[in-house]
């Protein structure tokens, strides 16, 4: 049985995973370097790698990204969430999005 695009359930999966991460841990920092709360999203077509806080996760700019990440490569990414804009675009929308 697979997700349905659009249907809202990938994304409402990919949110849930998303939150938990570095719940489970006592430690700061991961093996990949991410700190404890945050998580990697690749970005354009250079794939350059930017580590998140979770806590943008229910941002509704932020949600509108990962919707068009999974509207463009599926909710199954084998090589890391990819977000599909450019990194300029990405990086201005962030720092709006930082307190």
């Amino acid at each position: 049985m697979g997700v349905e695009r659009g249907s809202g359930k990938g994304l409402k999966q990919m949110l849930k995973r998303c939150s938990s991460l570095g719940k489970k841990s006592s430690v700061d920092v991961n093996f990949n370097g991410v700190p404890k709360g945050h998580f990697v999203v690749y970005v354009g077509h250079s794939r350059s790698r930017h580590v998140i806080p979770i806590s943008f996760l229910t941002h509704p700019i932020f949600q509108m990204l990962l919707q068009q990440s999974e509207e463009e490569f599926g909710f199954f990414q084998d090589n890391g969430l990819t977000i599909p804009c450019d990194e300029h675009f990405f990086r201005a929308l962030i720092s709006s999005i930082n307190p």
